[in-house]
Parts: C-alpha cells; sequence; structure tokens
C-alpha cells in the first residue's frame, strides 16, 4: 500500500479470532463520512471512532479496517484515476478480506460502480458502495443505516461463499448491481433506480436477496486486475434542434475514440443529413458510436424504426439497455485494454459482467 500512502485505521468490533467476518472499508469522502465538529461545522468523519458513534456495529462481530484516501474527495471530483486507486485496493486486499465496503459520494458512484465492475474480472467476493444523502452526524440521516446496512450484505455468507460476490450499490434500502444503477434522485432518501434490472435485494426487518438476480459465486474464479481505461471518450445527447456546429464541436474533439450517443426512445436520432454524414465520416474514420437510449427503463432497438434503422446502417452499435454510466466505463476500459477497434465493437453490446442482458 505504500504506493498510494493510504491511512489505515483498524476500528475492529471483534477479535480475528471470533469475528465472522473481515471486511476491508474504503473511505474516498462524500456526505456519509460528514459530522460536525465542536464550532458545528461539517468536517470529514474521523473513522477510528466508529464504534463510538455507532454502537450498533458491536453486535455484528466482524473484523473491521479502514483504508482513507489520503485526501478526501468529493465526488463530482472523482475520475478515472481514482478508480485506478480503488481496484488496486481491492486488488492487493483480496485475500485479507471476505468483503469490501466502499464509502462513496453519491453524485458519482453509479460511474465508480460500473467501472470497478470492469476492472476487477473474475471478482467473487462483494465490493459494496454506499454513501447517504445527509451527514453522519445530522438527526435525521439516512447515513447509519446505509453503512450498517452495506456491512452486513459483504459479510453475509452462505456455506461459506459470500451471498453477493460482485460489485454493487447499496442505498435507501435497496441492493442494485453497481453497473445496473443510477441517481434519480436529488432530495430523497431513495436516490438510486435500476429500471432495467431487479434489485438484488431489499432490507426491512430481514435482507431479503433475490437469488436467482445475483450473479453466482465461482469457485474456480481468479481475480484480474485492469488498470488502463482510456478516458477519450465523450457523451453527445441529442434534442430537437441540435445544430451542425454542436455535433462536430463533439466529434472533432482531438484523439476522441468513442461516443455515447445518448438517442430518443429505443434509439432513435433526427433523419437530418448532416448528423448521419458527421456520425458515418467519424465513423469511417475509427471512432467508435455506442447508443444508448435516454429513457431510463427500456432498451436500445437499432432497426425497429427507420430513424434508427439509419444509425444501424452506418455502423452505430447498440447498447441494449446499458445504463449511460455503464457505457462511458464500459467504453473507457475496453479502449485501455484492447488494440483492435472491430473486437471493441464486437464487446461493447456483450454482457461483460452483468450490464446488459
Amino acid at each position: 500500500m505504500e504506493k498510494f500512502k493510504y491511512k489505515i485505521v483498524n476500528i475492529s468490533t471483534a477479535n480475528s479470532a471470533s469475528a465472522k467476518a473481515s471486511i476491508l472499508i474504503i473511505y474516498t469522502g462524500g456526505t456519509l463520512g460528514m459530522t460536525y465538529d465542536e464550532a458545528g461545522v461539517l468536517a470529514p468523519f474521523n473513522f477510528s471512532q466508529t464504534a463510538e458513534k455507532i454502537p450498533a456495529l458491536r453486535q455484528f462481530d466482524l473484523q473491521l479496517t479502514v483504508i482513507s484516501f489520503p485526501q478526501l474527495v468529493d465526488s463530482s471530483d472523482i475520475n478515472p484515476n481514482h478508480w485506478v486507486d480503488l481496484a488496486y485496493i481491492v486488488h492487493q486486499n483480496y485475500q485479507r478480506y471476505d468483503g469490501f465496503v466502499v464509502v462513496h459520494g453519491t453524485d458519482t458512484m453509479a460511474y465508480s460502480a460500473s467501472a470497478l465492475s470492469f476492472m476487477l474480472e473474475g471478482l467473487n467476493k462483494p465490493v459494496i458502495f454506499t454513501g447517504a444523502q445527509l451527514p453522519i452526524g445530522s438527526k435525521r440521516s439516512d447515513a447509519q443505516e446505509n453503512f450498517i446496512t452495506a456491512l452486513e450484505i459483504a459479510s453475509a455468507q452462505i456455506d461459506g461463499h459470500p451471498i453477493v460476490p460482485e460489485v454493487c450499490v447499496y442505498f435507501g434500502s435497496h441492493l442494485l448491481r453497481g453497473n445496473r444503477s443510477s441517481k434519480r434522485q436529488s432530495i430523497h432518501f431513495d436516490a438510486f433506480t435500476s429500471e432495467n434490472y431487479p434489485s438484488l435485494a431489499e432490507a426491512g426487518v430481514l435482507i431479503d436477496y433475490n437469488f436467482p438476480a445475483i450473479r453466482p459465486y465461482n469457485p474456480n474464479s481468479k481475480l484480474v486486475y485492469h488498470n488502463q481505461l482510456d478516458s477519450n471518450v465523450a457523451i453527445l445527447k441529442l434534442f430537437p434542434g441540435i445544430n451542425r456546429k454542436v455535433v462536430e464541436s463533439i466529434l472533432q474533439i482531438p484523439d476522441l475514440k468513442g461516443l455515447v450517443l445518448e438517442t430518443f426512445g429505443s434509439g432513435n436520432a433526427p433523419t437530418n443529413a448532416f448528423l448521419l454524414d458527421s456520425l458515418s465520416d467519424a465513423i469511417q474514420h475509427g471512432l467508435i458510436i455506442l447508443n444508448i437510449s435516454q429513457c431510463a427503463g427500456g432498451r436500445v432497438i437499432q432497426g425497429r424504426y427507420k430513424t434508427s434503422k439509419s444509425l444501424e446502417n452506418i455502423g452505430v452499435v447498440s447498447g441494449k439497455d446499458m445504463t449511460t454510466e455503464a457505457a462511458i466505463t464500459k467504453l473507457m476500459y475496453l479502449l485501455g485494454t484492447e488494440k483492435s477497434s472491430e473486437f471493441i465493437r464486437q464487446q461493447l453490446p456483450l454482457a461483460i459482467c452483468g450490464e446488459t442482458y
């Protein structure tokens, strides 16, 4: 861990001999980790005092360790370098812990969870992202419930195997597949949704796991850490009246390699000649374009209507039912790890780790 000089804090609620599971908490920053200091000002929470601030943790009989980013990051400032760091921490500590909980700001949590789902190939242990809409020091905060339940899910096992061996987001009583999640609310506690894939679990009096929706544990799986991401990508959101200057300003970005095209409905776009000609020319010059619907639910079906058949004819790749967060991080991952543009185009619509059907 010397590479990143992270601060390591042991906050165990049990000794290593009796603990039912060992969990590594990775603290990146965000609202959950804020509390009020003596002057009434919000300041980062000291995780060494977690057991004192959240007495319920003592009931879980867990071996807990925290690794904090040296400089806490607001989620709006998260970038691919932080994803590389997060994946590295999981990879380096993979054999030491039964599960991982990532405390993260909510604004870009779905992007981070999606990225790690691709970067941690063969993952066979829980990596649970969680956060809060209100700081842990607030009177009505959702922070404690989200944090405690994320720990319980990360430590849950059946017959010695983790129940949820994949990257997830736990928030507002729902456990979602990380690369299927999107933030849809800024003021309600149920901030995240998964429109195209069912919840993996719902937490009430008990945690009700949706076992058919969870990726099965694979005893033969080996973790492969991918640390190369190519951020030469962009998103072009279509809208009525979009003009040539807007489209070309995106397509002419130097070194642009991949583009997520946010289309209408089931993958439809205006049939303006300038739009199709511009996209076609960019594809001919090597740009990979992935078609994602602007709708929260549903899927891209290129060719269903004439307005999407034109996109298919010029070589735009269907993103099926992927979220924008999964689409952009998948592009970064494939562009960073694969050399062949044709192979990348073939892989984009396929389910690498449950991000699409």
